[in-house]
């Protein structure tokens, strides 16, 4: 089967793959990975021939990691049936004992497994649904066994925990792969919403002669959840608000809206446009910066008893270029607040006489809802039916999922599609990477102090003061 490129060439169909999902029996894995290839599947987007294989440090029978991979799919979706989910089970394994330098435990085994059961010599995607601290040593080992020589490997963000550790993780990964090989995934890049960002601006003049600080008051990119942490808490309070969401998935929601016309969709070229961005980012102000931790986080079950991590997040954000010199990006994100939102909002400025005084406070808004399959929501300003003249918001709304022919996928589902075609558009490369670890580094290094906030609020009251005298669209 053909596979179109997002720059609209025809691709090849993928030959003969093994994916090999280390972290396999994981939270990150069961939630979105695992429902992620299984979708593929459904779709008929994966190679005709191909295996999963887990890998883990337990020693797990086949049957045993199939009902895990069975129990994932009833619990997250989609709902494994026959007869598809018995021929989707039989390409699917377990290789235990861990994976590293001193030890490949039964990995080496399943491999040559399975390149005799398909033939020839599969292409390798490797995908590291670990926490980042095992990031090296995952790749120092697939590079010490032979693995490393023409397989994709994707790694989950956030790319490293600090400047210092991207960079060290940064040569450790060149050293063993060459750049084409590297998948740095950010699942919010892979939003049918967030494409159609650029879309709606490159395809619409209406839009792109808007685009910039003449037109645009200041842009909210806001993703509260009412979710709190107790599936992953360890890996949270090791990370917290600002690394798991602000340094990777709002810094690269902003380079989407700020970013320059690329020369074309091409996966070079929208790469630089949105890593040249990045490098506007001016460096974070902490007096700029609220951050918080819901009340009750410490009787979380694998949190310290003293941990001060953050859980919230809110920012300034100044980008120094000519086309938005002067314009705020607030940047908002935490856990147990009051809603679960995924929103981008540029809020244009208001416009002189003659009607200035007459203007409701809302007033042109476009939106963007990234949650599910998308939604592009506009507000404008217009006269109310009647004898006087009188000015209200009219809104309206166009839901993607709506579009003739439309065929929405999950992030997730996406992304690891475009790794198996080797399409790398919505990849992260490291020179945007350093610059966003740069733009945060006075975060990170002087951070404000931590201010409590109920469960079901919006965060701490100090929040608001960071829009004002404008106000958070979302919630207040």
């Amino acid at each position: 089967m053909a596979t179109t490129k997002r720059d609209g060439t025809a691709g090849a169909a993928p030959g003969p793959t093994i994916f090999v999902l280390f972290g396999a029996t994981g939270d990150l894995a069961k939630r979105m990975v695992i429902p992620a290839f299984y979708r593929l599947a459904q779709e008929e987007l994966l190679p005709r021939d191909w295996l999963l294989i887990g890998n883990g440090r337990g020693d797990v029978a086949h049957e045993d990691f199939r009902a895990h991979v069975h129990d994932a799919l009833t619990e997250f979706g989609p709902k494994p049936e026959e007869p598809a989910w018995d021929s989707f089970a039989q390409r699917v394994f377990f290789a235990g004992g861990g994976f590293s330098t001193d030890n490949p435990g039964s990995m080496l085994y399943a491999l040559e497994q399975g390149r005799k059961e398909l033939g020839g010599d599969p292409q390798f995607v490797h995908y590291l649904a670990v926490p980042p601290t095992a990031f090296t040593e995952l790749t120092k080992a697939l590079g010490h066994h032979g693995l490393a020589a023409g397989a994709r490997v994707v790694y989950e963000k956030p790319f490293g925990t600090s400047p210092e550790s991207f960079r060290q993780l940064d040569r450790t990964v060149h050293s063993v792969l060459n750049e084409q090989q590297v998948y740095r995934i950010d699942h919010f890049l892979g939003k049918e919403a967030t494409q159609d960002l650029h879309v709606l601006r490159f395809a619409n003049g209406l839009f792109d002669g808007m685009w910039d600080r003449r037109q645009v008051e200041s842009v909210q990119i806001d993703v509260p959840e009412k979710l709190g942490i107790s599936d992953r808490s360890v890996f949270y309070d090791a990370t917290g608000a600002v690394l798991d969401m602000m340094v990777t998935h709002l810094f690269q929601l902003a380079a989407e809206v700020a970013m320059e016309p690329p020369a074309s969709l091409s996966a070079a070229d929208l790469q630089t446009a949105r890593e040249k961005v990045i490098n506007c980012f001016r460096q974070i102000d902490p007096a700029e910066v609220v951050l918080g931790q819901f009340a009750g986080y410490h009787d979380v079950p694998g949190v310290a008893p003293k941990s001060d991590q953050n859980t919230f997040a809110a920012a300034r954000l100044w980008i120094d270029n000519e086309r938005w010199r002067g314009v705020p990006f607030y940047l908002r994100t935490g856990k147990r607040l009051a809603a679960t939102r995924q929103r981008v909002s540029l809020i244009m400025r208001k416009p002189g006489d003659p009607l200035a005084s007459q203007l409701p406070d809302d007033g042109n808004v476009l939106s963007f809802s990234l949650a599910g399959d998308g939604e592009i929501d506009l507000s404008l300003v217009a006269k109310k039916p009647g004898a006087g003249l009188a000015l209200d918001n009219a809104r309206a709304a166009v839901p993607l999922s709506t579009l003739a022919g439309a065929d929405p996928l999950p992030a997730y589902v996406r992304l690891i599609h475009d790794v198996l075609v080797g399409d790398r558009s919505l990849f992260t490369r490291p020179d945007g990477l350093a610059a966003a670890w740069k733009v945060v580094d006075p975060l990170l290094t002087s951070p404000p102090a931590v201010e409590s906030y109920a469960p079901g609020s919006w965060g701490p009251a100090q929040a608001r003061s960071l829009v004002a005298p404008g106000r958070w669209l979302l919630g207040q």
